[in-house]
This record gives structure tokens, C-alpha cells and sequence, in this order.
């Protein structure tokens, strides 16, 4: 089985993820420069503008990002999902209140649950991007944002280039120093190949219902910030 095929396969990436729990935040400091603090931010910064009540943080893995929501929206309930336990024990470390084990395809909520819907990092990895989004479109409100941050390919043909040669040889090399399982790291650069980007994952968000904003890549384009919204009501494009 290729590193693609395995990629999209749930036990592997619950597995993959559950044996680098423990040292995860480590590898993803060390693997961005520290730049994940940033991209965090950025996502903290649109969802506040949107003033939400409810929030999901869907694949919410250490709970990094639901920990960035609750500072920038401290009125609003944050929920962290993650099939992966041993993620979530390590947000449950940092006393996130609300965590639940679930399936982005199939989550536990009821329909219009949420106001916004966040993913970082996480759809990347799910078995069906489409299910997963229309899966997020079905829990959120009409009007309802949601965001959806990942890695990307940088435009520049050079800057691609260089981008590349770290993607495929030295990240899995900083990776298995950090977590000291490097063959959990191997098939990331072709998952990030593989990843729908701009126009494209627009395209994608388009065909799953969603109303786009421009995608706003970041870093020289390593990383990609996507905003929409679920039809319906006041959203996204009244609070630009």
C-alpha cells in the first residue's frame, strides 16, 4: 500500500498520531520555526471577527488551536474533536473543558450546532475531504463560518523548489529526531502534494455548499488560510 493510500486510511493515521502524542507540540514547533504559534493566530483573529457563542475545533489533536479560540473569544464555549484518544489525553493536560473522541465523517452533534467550525491541519489526513466538509457544513448554523487551515505549495517556482527539498528530505529527518518515530512523518510531503490549495480547495469548500472568501496563503505560501460560509442568514461576507 503506498504512503497516499495508507494517508487516507484511519487506522493508520490514528495510529500514526497516537504514537507521537506525547512529543507533537514539540515536532510542530520545531518543524515550523515556531511559525505554528502565528498561523494559530491568524485563525484566532477571523473567527473573533465573526463573535460566535459556540465553536468546534474539529481534529483539534493537542488542543493548540482551541486554547488560541478560548483567548480570542473568551465568551464563547470552545469544543475540541479528535478520533485520536491519545491527542486528546494531551489536551485534556492543558485543561481544555470540553473534548470529545469523534469521527470528522461522522460527528456527534446535532445539526446547527455551531457558529464557526475550525480545522488545522486535520482535513488533510481525513478518509473523504468531502464528506468531512459537508459533515461541517451539516453541524454548523445557516451564516455559520467556518475555517480551515493547511499546508500548501508556495506559487514561486523556485521558492517551490527549495520548499520542497525540506518537505521530502529534512522535515522527516528534524521530525524522527524529535518524536523519534521519523516513518510517521514520511508520507507528509506527499499528502501535502496530493492537497487540494487556493483555487482549488475553494473549488472544493464551492461543491461542499460553502461560500468562499479569498484564500489567504501565508509564510511564501507554506500554509494557506481558507474562510467560508454555510449559506443562510447574516455571515461572513456582512462582517468582512
Amino acid at each position: 500500500m503506498s504512503r497516499w493510500l495508507r494517508q487516507q486510511d484511519p487506522e493508520f493515521v490514528r495510529g500514526t498520531f497516537s504514537s507521537i502524542a506525547g512529543r507533537y507540540d514539540l515536532a510542530n514547533h520545531l518543524l515550523s520555526g515556531g511559525l505554528d504559534f502565528h498561523w494559530r493566530s491568524c485563525v484566532a483573529r477571523v473567527v473573533r471577527k465573526s463573535a460566535p457563542s459556540k465553536i468546534l475545533d474539529l481534529a483539534t489533536g493537542s488542543g493548540d488551536l482551541a486554547i488560541a479560540l478560548r483567548k480570542a473569544c473568551p465568551a464563547a464555549m470552545v469544543v475540541g474533536a479528535d478520533f485520536c484518544l491519545p491527542m486528546l489525553e494531551e489536551a485534556r493536560r492543558k485543561a481544555l473543558p470540553f473534548l470529545v473522541q469523534a469521527d470528522g465523517l461522522a460527528l456527534p452533534f446535532e445539526s446547527g450546532s455551531f457558529d464557526v467550525v475550525t480545522v488545522a491541519f486535520g482535513l488533510r489526513n481525513m478518509a473523504s475531504w468531502e464528506k468531512a466538509l459537508l459533515e461541517m457544513a451539516r453541524v454548523l448554523r445557516p451564516g455559520g463560518l467556518l475555517v480551515v487551515l493547511d499546508f500548501s505549495l508556495p506559487a514561486n517556482p523556485l521558492l517551490r523548489a527549495v520548499y520542497r527539498i525540506y518537505l521530502h528530505h529534512l522535515l522527516p529527518t528534524i521530525a524522527g529526531w524529535a518524536t523519534g518515530r521519523p516513518e510517521a512523518y514520511e508520507y507528509l510531503g506527499e499528502s501535502i502534494e496530493k492537497f487540494p490549495s487556493g483555487v482549488g480547495m475553494n473549488a472544493l469548500l464551492n461543491a461542499c455548499g460553502f461560500q468562499c472568501r479569498r484564500p489567504k496563503p501565508m509564510c511564501f505560501g507554506i500554509v494557506t488560510l481558507y474562510a467560508a460560509e454555510k449559506p443562510g442568514a447574516v455571515g461572513l461576507n456582512d462582517q468582512a
